[in-house]
């Protein structure tokens, strides 16, 4: 038999695997679920409870002392950026939607290298705790960042969002209970990792989750190999046979060229307005140990995306029942990386997948959840309220009681947007953290005429705008609040789902012109220090 005809039986044979409808255990409670899942709740809050005994200042609270070296933070930064939208939710998109599901993989590694020379070593040398530092360093202090924490807060909320519906599918489904049930399981463990330990328990809380993750997705992708010879090439003929050519070709899911250019620059350019990722460069000694961490972090997240889409590939061929069958058990199609695990090893290697995507999950929406609450403690309550002449234990004080708040929020939305796919939630936060945040802080950090009001325009028209936007689109608007067409399509009022070519360019424009119209001599004059500090590090703290 030729090569060719080796490989034409192998498809067939997958295609013929998949035809009877699958079973799995997602839904019922099974031994190795439960256990893997205590096993990493207990090593965390054991890791929580030493991290507590050393955080008594803000500074420990929020920064972990300063005391995180290089390579930590780059697993750190990994984990923290690793979510369960690029675990579960690219996994479930690619599944479900083919080619077009990689693009969201592609464009959340492509704005490191950027991250890495632009913005790294401004932020930890201008910057104390939150990004809104270094946006208001040459500016005046309060209306800049009460501005930049409305930014800040919108952004960390609807990345959450996307956290917190993939936490409950996945604990509804480990542990067959309710949807709801499982969202404040969650917002309590998560509570507790924050309260406690800070950023030094949410560190290595991070640190051990992209292990974890990095181990089980190399496991999950040598077994789909395995089963096509070690050749994608195989495995892609073999989604061809089973679904078509389109699943291999764009269009899936982002089929206007306006939309696709839209969702590209809110993937590269958001990464640099996420303020839970901007708040790790103030964890490292200096300026030098902040890029060395984005360019480990770099590594280990461009390996993760290089090899998620072969998951969610097997997982659409190699799963009885196919795509039917994945959205079947979740709507969202996030699900299909469990489902996929449990096909290929069983409930045990089921039980550890999903106990890894909890973990995930956990880590990030504890990072999360201390980025909202220092844009409140930090921005607002230190710097504008008390004129920043609060107490060590004022400080700590105010970012705990908004630490409460905010996860009650995140559990609250988390329920408002259940069934949603979190890759696409997560785009849209992107959206935002590239409209409201990231222009107006490379603004600040690059061009000299840049002045108070045009920073507070430029974060509120990128902020409401994308907002706005969001709320109008086809997703919220439509399949959220439950607009239908004549035809029951969720419809919007806007048509495009993805607003960051529109909103990021109004933020810019309105930074820009804002800045002519009222000059800002001081600001100006402080151009010259803040360049100083800025590439030498002169009296960063």
């Amino acid at each position: 038999m030729t090569h060719l005809g080796v490989i034409q039986q192998l498809i067939l044979q997958q295609a013929q695997q998949a035809a009877p409808q699958a079973t799995t255990t997602l839904g019922k409670p099974t031994v190795a679920s439960i256990g893997f899942f205590f096993l990493i709740v207990a090593v965390t809050l054991v890791i929580t409870y030493f991290a507590a005994k050393k955080t008594k200042t803000s500074s420990e609270f929020y920064a972990a002392g300063r005391s995180v070296s290089a390579l930590q933070n780059g697993f750190a930064l990994a984990g923290d950026y690793m979510s369960a939208a690029s675990f579960l939710g690219i996994s479930g998109m690619v599944a479900l939607k083919g080619y077009d599901g990689m693009i969201y993989a592609t464009g959340w590694l492509v704005g490191w290298p950027a991250l890495m020379f632009l913005v790294a070593e401004p932020l930890r040398n201008l910057g104390k705790f939150t990004f809104a530092d270094v946006v208001a360093f040459r500016l005046r202090q309060k209306p800049v960042r009460i501005a930049a924490a409305i930014g800040g807060i919108l952004t960390v909320l609807f990345y959450t969002i996307a956290q917190m519906v993939g936490s409950g599918a996945l604990i509804q489904l480990m542990f067959g209970l309710k949807y709801e049930i499982a969202e404040i399981i969650v917002g309590v463990v998560m509570l507790a990792y924050v309260l406690f330990g800070g950023m030094l328990a949410t560190t290595w809380v991070q640190i051990i989750k992209a292990g974890l993750l990095l181990f089980g997705v190399t496991i999950l992708t040598g077994l789909v190999l395995a089963k096509f010879g070690f050749n994608p090439g195989n495995l892609y003929q073999a989604v061809v046979a089973q679904y078509g050519q389109p699943s291999l070709e764009p269009g899936g899911f982002v089929a206007n060229p306006v939309e696709a250019v839209s969702l590209g620059l809110a993937l590269m350019f958001g990464l640099l307005g996420l303020p839970h990722i901007l708040m790790r460069f103030y964890t490292v000694p200096d300026a030098k140990a902040a890029r060395k961490s984005v360019l480990y972090a770099t590594g280990l997240i461009g390996y993760f995306y290089l090899i998620i889409p072969i998951v969610g590939f097997g997982a659409a061929v190699l799963t009885p029942g196919g795509r039917a069958f994945i959205t079947s058990v979740d709507k969202g199609g996030n699900m299909a990386s469990p489902i996929l695990a449990e096909q290929l090893l069983g409930s045990g290697f089921l039980g550890f997948i999903a106990a890894v995507a909890f973990a995930t999950i956990l880590a990030v929406v504890a990072g999360l959840t201390l980025a909202g609450a220092s844009a409140y403690s930090h921005d607002i309550y230190v710097n504008v309220i008390k004129g920043g002449h609060a107490t060590e234990e004022e400080q700590v004080k105010a970012a705990k009681t908004a630490t409460v708040v905010f996860g009650i929020f995140a559990v609250g939305l988390g329920i408002l947007f259940k069934g949603q796919n979190v890759a696409f939630m997560v785009g849209l936060a992107f959206a935002i953290a590239a409209s409201a945040n990231f222009p107006a802080l490379l603004m600040s950090i690059v061009w000299k005429r840049f002045t108070t009001m045009g920073a507070v325009w430029s974060i509120l028209v990128g902020a409401f705008s994308s907002c706005i936007m969001i709320l109008l689109s086809p997703t919220v608007w439509g399949e959220v609040f439950h607009h239908l067409d004549a035809a029951g399509k969720p419809y919007g009022i806007l048509p495009w789902k993805n607003p960051a070519i529109f909103s990021m360019t109004a933020a810019f424009v309105a930074g820009i012109v804002v800045s002519l119209v009222t000059a800002d001599q001081t600001a100006q004059d402080k151009f010259e220090d803040e360049k100083l500090r800025t590439y030498l590090g002169v009296g960063a703290e």
